[in-house]
């Protein structure tokens, strides 16, 4: 989501009640032309990760940025930390793009392969459950929901779950989740909520600066319900403890700054990482440069950690997508430049990465979540039940590779 006065936000509520009430909930998975919302792989890296091994890499630290052009982070960026420093350390993905606008639909596609709705599109102003029918209850084909909504039901799942049900560890860390608690909960963040239904979130204070936006883990009952929202997703300041367990057991750790150190507000409502107000790359790169240094030098990070910076989506300017995604129906919508969420670039640093390289194959957040579940050994079946999630199982869909895992 980008930034709204509020006038903005009243139309964008407008907005997603007129959607809500008039979405179809059509199949997308079965229209023309959904073979190109996936990243074609060439059939020598899918050879060639039937041998690549990901043992070594034992600890994965997501952090998701906001509303940044792979031009302007990383190659036109004059904050020297993310511009020049950090990409001498990893692999820069200079086609790695996002799937929609604005940030929520970006974030459910990280973690579940779901794709763009109306409701997610516009953000979820009003924080509603997903509406399907009786015969929409089953995913489709593609593993994708059918109905309009915000909070996925239990039957959509996520990488969260995926990894319980293997017992491997993962958290979400939320900065400035929980400083105003008639605001958010201080543990899971699920929003409050006014006499509208809106999202009490949706604007930061200079008290709180949390988005539930996104927090991809309140969008999902499977989480919710189950108590492991609750228990896996806190509060940056939780972090540090968690960093000192440098254990052989792998986990996973999803990375959200607040609406400052994200660089999605520009100033600031209230202080970044370093105390500015700046807002925009100058916050990112405070944020970054001391919190990467934190899980650099901890017992995880040091024991097969690996660490992939990215953003959610690139300006509104850019509509770009990874493999020319066409919108259907019920996600097209005013205001909504196109089906891509434009060239965002991610920065991938740690075990078996090559340090100062550049990969320009072509990914997106779709690519992001299978080489995620590439990483902890989730695979098409399985005795959980459930293997590569939504979009994350398209056929041909490129994850990382040897191209980018040169040296495991």
């Amino acid at each position: 989501m980008h930034r709204r006065s509020a006038a903005l936000l009243t139309a964008l509520f407008a907005l997603s009640t007129v959607l809500t009430a008039c979405g179809s909930g059509s199949d997308i998975a079965s229209r023309p032309g959904i073979s190109h919302l996936i990243p074609p792989a060439a059939p020598s890296q899918q050879q060639a990760r039937s041998t690549l091994s990901y043992r070594t890499i034992k600890h994965v630290f997501v952090i998701v940025l906001e509303n940044e052009s792979y031009s302007n982070t990383y190659r036109h960026n004059p904050h020297h930390y993310l511009g020049h420093r950090l990409q001498q350390q990893g692999t820069l993905l200079t086609r790695y793009y996002g799937v929609g606008h604005h940030s929520l639909d970006n974030y459910i596609a990280m973690v579940s392969g779901q794709a763009p709705n109306p409701q997610t599109s516009a953000d979820c102003i009003r924080y509603t459950n997903f509406n399907h029918t009786a015969a929409e209850a089953t995913l489709t084909h593609a593993g994708q929901a059918k109905g309009t909504g915000c909070v996925y039901p239990k039957n959509v799942k996520t990488l969260a779950d995926q990894l319980s049900a293997r017992h491997i560890a993962w958290h979400g860390f939320m900065q400035s989740m929980g400083h105003s608690p008639s605001r958010e909960h201080a543990r899971c963040g699920v929003p409050s909520t006014n006499a509208l239904g809106i999202d009490e979130t949706q604007a930061a204070s200079a008290a709180d600066q949390y988005a539930a936006r996104h927090n991809p883990f309140v969008y999902f009952h499977s989480l919710i319900d189950s108590g492991r929202c609750r228990k896996h997703v806190l509060p940056l300041t939780a972090l540090p403890a968690a960093l000192k367990d440098g254990s052989n057991a792998r986990s996973f750790s999803f990375i959200t700054p607040d609406l400052c150190d994200d660089g999605h507000d520009s100033p600031c409502a209230g202080a970044d990482a370093k105390g500015s107000k700046a807002g925009g790359l100058t916050s990112v790169d405070h944020f970054l440069s001391v919190w990467v240094p934190t899980i650099k030098a901890s017992a995880a990070y040091r024991n097969g950690g690996l660490i992939i910076i990215t953003s959610d989506e690139s300006d509104t300017t850019d509509a770009s997508s990874c493999c020319h995604e066409k919108p259907g129906p019920d996600e097209a919508q005013p205001g909504n430049p196109g089906p891509g969420g434009g060239r965002v670039g991610a920065l991938v640093i740690g075990t078996c990465i090559r340090a100062g390289a550049t990969d320009s194959r072509r990914y997106n957040h779709y690519s992001l979540l299978r080489s995620l579940e590439n990483l902890f050994g989730i695979t098409t079946g399985g005795t959980d039940g459930f293997g590569h999630l939504g979009y994350a199982a398209a056929p041909g869909l490129r994850p990382f590779g040897r191209d980018l895992f040169a040296r495991c």
